[in-house]
C-alpha cells in the first residue's frame, strides 16, 4: 500500500506517518514545512524509507506528480489558530479551501482509493448540544474554523458528484508530543508547558471551569488508519476522548500557580464530542487518559524550550484583533 500524508511534518501528521510505517505501507511525505518542522519526520527520513516533498499545496503543477502510484490519502495539511485567520483571512481560504480543492483534484486525477480529511470541531461553533452529535448545526465563530468546514464540504461533495471515496474526521483539542510551540499564540498545552519549563504562572481564562475535550495524538492518529482501512464513504465522525476536563483539571495535573486573564469571544464554555457513531462505524474509541497523556508531556517538557513564552500583556496584545472582531456580538 501507497499513502500520501499532506501535513506530514506538523503535529499529527508526523505521528500518523509513524503508524502507517510501522504497519509497512509505503509513505510519501508532503509538506511546505511553513508550520511543520522538518525534525519531526527526520527519523523517518534517514534510513530512506520513505519519500518527502516540501510541496506547497496551493502549486499544482509541483502537487499532483506526488500523488503517482498513491492508493490512500491523508490530508491533513492546512493552516490553524484563531488569531491570524482574523488578521488574514485569504492566507487561510487559500491554503485551506483552495489547497483542499488541489489535493481533491490531484487525487481524483491519479484515481486514489481513499482520502481521509483532517476537518475540525471548531466547525460547531458554540453547541447547544453536549456531547456535540456530527448532526449539530454547523456554526464558525471565526475565519479558521469557517474555512475548515468549507475544506470538509469539497471533500463531501466530491465524494458525492466523482464518487472519491472520502472520509472526514472532526478532531477535538488534539495535544500530545511535537504540538506545535512557535507562532502564534494557541493551543492550551503549548502555552501552559512553556509557562511551566519557566517557572511562570499559567494564564488561565476566566473561571477556568471551561472544560475541553482533550484527545491524544496517537488515539487520532488511529482513527485515521482506521478511517482509511474501513470501507465507509462520505461519512462524517467527531474523534473525541470519549469526556471533557476542565481547564483547572489540567492545572492540578501539571501542578503551578495561576494568573487570570479575560474571558474571550466566540469561545465555547464546553467541547465535548459525541463519539456514537465513530464507535459504531469503526469501533474506535480513545485508549490514552488525560492523567496518562499529560504525564508524557511533562516527560518531555524540555521540548518547549524554543516555545515562546506568552504573559498576560503579551497575550492582550496577541488577542486585540480577537476582541475587536468578535466582541460585540457576543456581548
Amino acid at each position: 500500500m501507497k499513502v500520501l500524508v499532506t501535513g506530514a511534518a506538523g503535529f499529527i501528521g508526523s505521528h500518523l506517518s509513524e503508524m502507517l510505517l510501522a504497519d509497512g505501507a509505503s509513505v510519501v511525505l508532503v509538506d511546505d514545512l511553513s508550520t511543520g518542522k522538518l525534525s519531526n519526520i527526520a527519523h523517518l527520513l534517514a534510513p530512506g524509507i520513505c519519500e518527502f516533498h516540501q510541496v506547497d499545496i496551493r502549486d499544482k503543477s509541483a502537487l499532483e506528480p506526488c500523488f503517482a502510484g498513491v492508493d490512500r490519502v491523508f490530508h491533513l495539511a492546512g493552516r490553524a489558530d484563531i488569531v491570524p485567520s482574523i488578521d488574514d483571512p485569504e492566507t487561510y481560504f487559500s491554503v485551506n479551501v483552495q489547497g483542499t480543492l488541489n489535493v481533491l483534484q490531484a487525487a481524483r486525477a491519479h484515481g486514489v482509493g481513499r482520502l481521509v480529511y483532517a476537518a475540525s470541531s471548531s466547525c460547531y461553533g458554540i453547541p447547544d448540544c453536549y456531547p456535540t452529535p456530527e448532526t449539530a448545526p454547523i456554526a464558525p465563530e471565526y475565519p479558521y474554523a469557517l474555512t475548515k468546514a468549507m475544506g470538509e464540504e469539497l471533500v463531501l461533495h466530491w465524494g458525492k458528484v466523482y464518487r472519491l471515496p472520502v472520509v472526514s474526521l472532526r478532531l477535538f483539542n488534539v495535544y500530545g508530543p511535537r504540538s506545535r510551540t512557535a507562532g502564534a499564540y494557541g493551543a492550551v498545552f503549548g502555552v501552559f508547558l512553556a509557562q511551566k519549563l519557566r517557572g511562570q504562572p499559567y494564564t488561565v481564562v476566566g473561571d477556568g471551569e471551561q472544560t475541553r475535550d482533550f484527545t491524544y495524538v496517537t488515539d487520532v492518529a488511529r482513527a485515521f488508519k482506521m478511517a482509511a482501512a474501513s470501507d465507509l464513504c462520505s461519512q462524517v465522525m467527531n474523534v473525541g476522548s470519549g469526556g471533557h476536563y476542565s481547564v483547572n483539571r489540567l492545572i492540578a495535573l501539571l501542578g503551578g500557580d495561576t494568573v487570570t486573564i479575560p474571558k474571550r469571544p466566540g469561545e465555547p464554555d464546553c467541547t465535548f464530542a459525541d463519539t456514537t457513531k465513530i464507535e459504531r462505524l469503526l469501533g474506535w474509541h480513545a485508549e490514552v487518559p488525560l492523567e496518562q497523556g499529560v504525564a508524557t508531556m511533562l516527560e518531555r517538557l524540555d521540548d518547549w524550550q524554543d516555545a515562546p513564552l506568552w504573559t498576560p500583556k503579551t497575550i492582550e496584545g496577541a488577542t486585540k484583533s480577537w476582541f475587536d472582531n468578535l466582541g460585540d456580538k457576543h456581548e
